[in-house]
Formats: C-alpha cells, structure tokens, sequence
C-alpha cells in the first residue's frame, strides 16, 4: 500500500498515538501531518488539504465529535476515521451517520490500521476506475440481474435500535468490501472478526448466534435474510452484542440498503446447485431440499389458535420480489413464553413496536402485514440461515413446523454433500 503524496493529518493528544501511527505511515508511502487536537486543526485541514483525517473522539483541548462536524460541513470531500480507546456504539453510529468513514478502537493493529485507511480511500477511487474503464458505478435499479454477479454496498451506512433478547442498545455499521470477502462481522470494540458462516454457529433455540474465539453476535438472521434477499455477496458489519432488531422485519435492512446503493463488483459467485434430494426429520416435521434453478420455500406452520396453519410458496428471483412479499413479515411472540424466556436472558428487548405479540386468543399489540405473516417470518429466518453457507442457494426447500435447528441440520447436510 504504497500511497505516494496522499496525505494524513493525525489528530490525537498522545504524542506516542501520533509518534506510532506517524512512523506506520510514512513506511507506507504516505504525507503524514500530526497534531495534538488544538483549536488550530481546521487551519491545518483547510490549508494542508489532507485526503485523510485520522481523529480522536476523546481530546481535552477538543470534542473529536464536533470537529468531525465541521470538516464534513467544511471540508465534505476529506474522509475522516475516529479513533477511541473508549468505543461504543452509541458513538460509532454518531460518528458514522456526521459522515466518518470508519470508527476504530485504541490499540489498534497495524493491520487493522490500513485496511481501515484503504477502505475509506478505496470509495473514490472505485468511481474513478469505473470510470477510467467505461463502465457504470450504478448498482441495482429495479432490474433481474445474473445470479452470478458479486455486490456490495456502494457507501457505507448505520443502522440502530434495540437487541430484541439483549434489550440493550445496538446498532451496526455496514461497510463496502472487495470481492471474494464474503460477510464479515468485526467487533468496534477490538479487532476480533469473523465469517457469517456455517462454522461459526453456536446458537439456534430463539435466534441465529454466531461465535468465535470469544467474540459472540447474536441475532444475525434477519440482516442475513436481507443479505441474502438483495444478493449482496460482500460487506463489512460492524457491532457488538447483537444486531438491532428494528421493527422485528428485514424490511428496514432492506430499505437502508437500497439508500446506500448496491454496487456490483468485477466477480463472480457460483450458486450452491442442489445435486440429489436432502432430508431432515420425517412426518409432521421436517426440512427437505431437492434441486432446483433457483431457490424456491414452500413452508408450512401449524400453531394452536389463534394463529392456526398457514402456507407460503415463495420464490426468490429477484430482490423486488423479496422485498414486497418477505422481508416485512416480523417475527413474533407470545405472551406465555416472556416469562420463560426473561428467566433464560432472551426478549428483554421485545417491544410492542419490534415484534408481532400474541395471547390465546388474539394478536393483541399490532395489525398484521400478511393473513399469514407468521409463516411468511418462517420464510425470512429460513432465507437467512440458508445464507450461512456463505453462498445463494439454488434448491427447491419443503418445510413442516421447522425452526432455527432445523435449518442448521439442513445446512449442515448441505455442506456434507458438496
């Protein structure tokens, strides 16, 4: 990463911060301009012009916060990445939505370092290639496109809310990423990462957990779903603890995504090709895949009253079709089970705005989206679990009273046979 007269203005109050990253940087090929945070940093920045600002949150002379502020009201087109040795992420999705391009956590790693600083470049010079190369920088505009085109996001973008078992406040940062990355969930609060994949499972009873070597995310189904729904094959997702529920639907993920625009990236991804029929479980209950040209769910559910048995046929050719008839099924609960669930740590956040709530006899805190909304949030889990494989599945799924477990066991079968 060779980055010859690109410049870097360090803005810390640790000289030993500045000293470090200053001597990183110029083994790097970059300019690199440092300062200790006082009220002269708009000066430097407006006749300096640095590419790149690198900006503490937390500065005795300065608020990191309120300079980012003003370089993006000042400066729109300087890219500016806070550090913190005190990361949350009520700051990150401050920091991020005034415009930050990254948000990392002291000490960071070298590593870490410059694939945060490549990132925050790379979004220019994206534009610039496509450009040089006659090509387009437009992503996904209401169309079908080939199912092996690789995508990610054009701009990164943040998204807060609630943990729906947590209860605690939460919210991700998705960022861009190159082709082949896959998705990659990386805590704010160091520099521990990891695939959204199948091996990294830990938890399937009321939600999809993913865990490794200490560093737990739970919830991941419905960012999953979405992922898998609009077909972006590549991102970044910053967060800790767990992922927001929202409004209890993939919708809101879906409608963030689109804002951010879905580029499509010089690659391509093979489709898992169903080659025999799989099944798991038998009578009433059980999962079955066979093969098929694209990914087709017939699911049935079968509750006691109110909620009774329902059905849905479901084929994904295409994100508009996901997201009119998927992604706004909420998940759902019932009122019986919050005191078993409170007492295993699960649904402190469940609100009667995140989540469909139902009694013996009726839904009682919301309208129903779908007559068999229920069902169809069967379909959204199932779409987003299946994602886990680390690629778009081309199968035809039947499935009867199945959930989170039942979906891992298919999956891992699936895995088996390749």
């Amino acid at each position: 990463m060779l980055m010859d007269n690109t410049t870097v203005l360090v803005v810390d109050d640790e000289e030993r911060i500045r000293s470090s990253v200053r001597g990183i940087l110029s083994d790097e090929g970059f300019r690199v301009l440092d300062t200790d945070g006082g009220p002269a940093v708009m000066d430097i920045i407006e006749r300096e012009h640095p590419e790149l600002v690198l900006l503490d949150v937390w500065m005795p002379k300065l608020d990191g916060i309120e300079l980012l502020r003003r370089i993006k009201a000042e400066q729109p087109a300087t890219h500016v990445i806070m550090i913190s040795g005190h990361a949350n992420i009520q700051n990150a999705v401050v920091a991020t939505r005034l415009g930050a391009a990254d948000f990392i956590e002291k000490p960071f790693s070298v590593d870490g370092l410059l694939t945060s600083i490549d990132r925050a470049l790379a979004g220019q010079a994206a534009d610039i290639t496509a450009i040089r190369n006659g090509g387009s920088t437009n992503g996904r505009s209401g169309r079908l496109v080939p199912a092996t085109s690789q995508f990610t996001i054009k701009n990164s973008l943040v998204m807060a809310g609630q943990g729906l078992h947590s209860g605690l406040k939460s919210g991700v940062i998705l960022h861009p990423a190159p082709p082949g990355t896959g998705i990659v969930f990386s805590s704010l609060a160091d520099q521990s990462a990891m695939a959204a994949r199948l091996e990294n499972v830990t938890e399937t009873g009321y939600n999809t957990t993913l865990s490794n070597s200490g560093y737990t995310i739970r919830t991941v189904e419905h960012l999953m779903s979405a992922l898998h729904g609009l077909g972006v094959s590549n991102l970044i997702v910053k967060t800790d603890d767990e992922v927001p529920a929202l409004d209890g639907s993939a919708l809101e993920f879906c409608h963030h995504l689109q804002k951010a625009g879905l580029q499509e990236q010089a690659a391509a991804v093979a489709p898992i090709r169903i080659a025999h029929p799989i099944q798991i479980g038998e009578g009433g209950e059980f999962i079955r895949i066979e093969p098929a040209g694209h990914l087709i769910i017939d699911y049935k559910l079968d509750y006691p009253a109110p909620i009774g048995v329902q059905q849905v046929h479901f084929e994904l050719i295409s994100p508009e079709a996901y997201i009119e008839t998927i992604a706004p099924a909420r998940t759902f609960g019932f009122v019986r089970e919050f005191h078993k669930l409170s007492e295993m740590g699960l649904a402190s956040g469940g609100r009667l705005d995140n989540l469909i709530l139902v009694d013996d006899e009726k839904v009682v805190n919301t309208a129903l989206r779908f007559s068999d909304e229920f069902a169809r949030h069967k379909v959204l889990d199932l779409i987003g679990d299946l994602y886990l494989l680390g690629r778009p599945v081309h199968g035809h799924i039947t499935a009867s009273k199945t959930g989170h477990s039942d979906n891992l066991a298919l999956l891992r079968a699936i895995a088996a046979s390749l």
